[in-house]
């Protein structure tokens, strides 16, 4: 079992997908990466990329273009200039040249240069193959695969060794719930200290929280954003905006000028027991439709469900402990982290391999736990309240519209933070002994759902609502 920090589980990136843009984003920096390191990248006279799979079923309505283009031009998706996005693959598209990684201007035409293949590739349903035509006539291919949250792989795995010994050099390696529990009983401490533990052996405790603090100043920036911005959501669906009409009947008159003056006016506001629900579906809602729209946001585990982890963070800091700050923050996002990864570990985090029980299943199991080791609870407690979690998103499809990260996503995002605060409060008031499901016994059971789930169930837009509702009705 290799090495998985939490920032590759929260990861910031640019919407809507991280298995069909971030992955294939990082795919062409890789790819750009392995041409100059074997001493072609010079030599380069045209470049092809196909997409396989899921990739190239759902791939234009999420972006797949888009992200390859701007991988290939060397733009990095969490600093990249939003306004840049469209106008670097507006040029792309009207020049036909492609200024590879900022270098190299080639001839690139993307109707004819990214070739979208419905033929699934036997490794995984996420395939792309970018292949370069030499100065000499040879060509260099290389096959990736988008394997969920940003992640991605080569089949050989030739790095998987290396991986191994990193994952080993861990003083707590954790591959399960139940190894989880043991390190927390035997140093008698809570989840979010063990994880802490493992990643002091990666980076400085500077560091650490460093990027933890990038990780949530991207969230919070990401709600703030979609709660203040109004009108259609792009692709053709017309689906329109809601968090901004939400926030406006929910936010009291206080004055605030930046997001962090936000979140401390939200927390002056008297909230009523009725609008509890409403503020957290706004912040999840938020955060999707930025996600929607080709925003930044943090993967969590994926794009598809970023809006779960902050909006129920966002209901702590809001709702339960207005004192709460970064220390409360951290804890979360450590938590959240390591039940993510046991899932990625266990099972798998794509919709394209696992249906949509794999996106806001995970995300909203992840939640849970974190909020309720944030309300007292125990390890044991802590994973009870994944696992329900998760229970009760097995079997949940991806069927996305259109193909593009909106209906249903949006609103599953908004679900999926509700069902976690609901788990965390009967996990709160269970008796962990007499728990029947252990966290390891359902992310097997996920695992075990997703192979049996038919194909067109799994992110392509060929069943459930993808085809039962008509794009003439949206």
């Amino acid at each position: 079992m290799e090495c998985i920090s939490i920032f590759d589980m929260l990861k910031i990136g640019i919407g809507p997908s991280s298995s069909h843009t971030l992955g294939p984003w990082r795919a062409a920096e890789r790819w750009i990466a392995r041409l100059k390191a074997k001493g072609y990248f010079a030599q380069v006279a045209s470049i092809q990329v196909h997409m396989y799979g899921s990739l190239s079923l759902t791939g234009k309505g999420h972006a797949t273009d888009y992200a390859v283009i701007l991988g290939l031009s060397g733009a990095d998706p969490e600093y990249v200039p939003l306004a840049d996005i469209h106008t670097i693959v507006q040029h792309t598209k009207e020049t036909k040249h492609l200024n590879l990684n900022g270098e190299k201007n080639l001839p690139f035409d993307p109707v004819s240069d990214i070739i979208f293949n419905r033929k699934f590739l036997p490794f995984h349903a996420n395939g792309l193959k970018f292949t370069a035509v030499l100065t000499d006539g040879k060509k260099k291919s290389q096959t990736y695969y988008s394997i969920g949250g940003g992640f991605v792989v080569v089949e050989e795995r030739k790095n998987a060794k290396r991986n191994i010994a990193t994952f080993k050099t861990f003083p707590l390696p954790v591959t399960n719930g139940q190894q989880l529990l043991g390190y927390c009983k035997r140093e008698k401490k809570p989840i979010s200290e063990i994880v802490l533990t493992n990643e002091r052996s990666l980076r400085t405790d500077a560091e650490i929280d460093h990027e933890l603090h990038r990780i949530w100043d991207t969230m919070l920036e990401c709600m703030y954003i979609g709660c203040h911005t109004e009108g259609i959501l792009p692709g053709g669906l017309q689906v329109r905006r809601r968090a901004f009409g939400m926030h406006q009947n929910l936010k009291g008159d206080l004055p605030y000028a930046d997001p962090k003056e936000w979140l401390q006016t939200i927390r002056q506001t008297e909230v009523k027991f009725r609008q509890i629900l409403k503020w957290v579906s706004c912040f999840a809602l938020a955060v999707n439709e930025v996600n929607a729209s080709l925003g930044r946001v943090v993967t969590a585990p994926t794009n598809g469900s970023a809006g779960v982890i902050p909006a129920v963070l966002m209901y702590y800091l809001v709702i339960e402990n207005h004192d709460a700050g970064f220390e409360a923050i951290k804890k979360f996002l450590l938590v959240a982290g390591e039940i993510g990864s046991i899932f990625k570990k266990g099972a798998t985090i794509s919709a394209a391999m696992g249906g949509c029980q794999a996106e806001i299943g995970v995300s909203s199991a992840m939640a849970a736990g974190a909020l309720t080791e944030l309300l007292g609870g125990s390890p044991e407690q802590v994973l009870m309240a994944a696992e329900i979690a998760m229970e009760h998103h097995l079997g949940l499809t991806c069927d996305p519209i259109g193909g593009l990260v909106q209906i249903p996503c949006i609103e599953r995002n908004s679900m999926g933070a509700i069902k976690a605060i609901n788990a965390a409060e009967l996990a709160l008031g269970s008796d962990p002994l007499e728990a029947k499901v252990p966290l390891d016994k359902v992310v097997q059971t996920m695992w075990e759902t997703a192979k049996d789930m038919n194909t067109k169930y799994k992110e392509t837009s060929e069943g459930g609502l993808a085809v039962g509702v008509y794009l003439s009705d949206c």
